[in-house]
């Protein structure tokens, strides 16, 4: 039987009942891309494309065709995908056969049997910019409405992406965080241990623990765990 395409309206509730806290930035961006598939009443094939640092990579994709037409862009360093990335407008290949801007990225496509394609910017942070590709097998798929519900996909697709980058940026800073309180506070253990078995003040004792770290090419923190379980000795059972 024939895929019934999702509702519009259905899959723009789907995108915004993810929840940040039970899903990664990497199945947020897979979860776009399967959204993006199903609103089209044609087969498609959709990938996201993420753009750090002027380098771009397929971030998520429904197929394998998807991301080969994706990664020849990148090789070459432009095709549609980079062009809306960068510039956050929507690029348009209508016809492959007939497309002479990137005439080898058409070739490559046309061989694996693709007509046309669209390419959406996604705006999601200053250092960050991506695009939304949706690649079909027809010439001519993409209508004004295929394009309107894919414009209208993207800006909501931009949000949830948005939202991900900063809650998958606040999860990052918050480990770290835990990390470096963990690691003060064995910092500090050690410290205490050295003052007591050297008779020394607070600086003196982290500049023995510094001591050690650069003579045996260990960070302080493992220098100072070190102390700490040698000290505390083997555990009773």
């Amino acid at each position: 039987m024939p895929r019934l395409p999702t509702d519009p309206a259905t899959a723009f509730v789907e995108l915004g009942g993810i929840k940040l806290s039970e899903v990664n930035l990497d199945e947020v961006l897979q979860r776009v891309a399967e959204l993006a598939k199903r609103v089209l009443p044609m087969p498609v094939e959709v990938s996201v494309t993420l753009m750090r640092g002027g380098v771009g990579h397929t971030a998520a994709f429904t197929s394998e065709v998807a991301r080969d037409m994706d990664e020849g862009q990148y090789a070459h360093g432009r095709g549609p995908c980079l062009e809306a990335a960068a510039s956050g407008d929507v690029v348009s290949v209508p016809d492959l056969a007939s497309e002479d801007r990137w005439p080898v990225w058409a070739a490559r496509g046309r061989g694996r049997g693709l007509g046309s394609s669209l390419s959406i910017g996604l705006p999601i942070q200053e250092a960050v910019v991506g695009a939304l590709n949706v690649y079909a097998h027809t010439p001519e798929a993409f209508d004004d409405e295929a394009v309107t519900v894919l414009e209208t996909f993207a800006a909501y697709a931009a949000v949830a992406l948005s939202n991900a980058q900063l809650y998958d940026s606040t999860a990052n800073l918050a480990r770290q965080m835990r990390e470096a309180m963990a690691n003060r506070a064995v910092i500090e253990q050690a410290k205490g241990i050295v003052m007591a078995e050297r008779r020394c003040g607070p600086a003196e004792a982290f500049a023995i623990l510094s001591k050690v770290s650069q003579d045996s090419n260990r960070k302080v923190r493992d220098v100072a765990q070190a102390l700490v379980d040698r000290t505390a000795g083997p555990r009773r059972a």
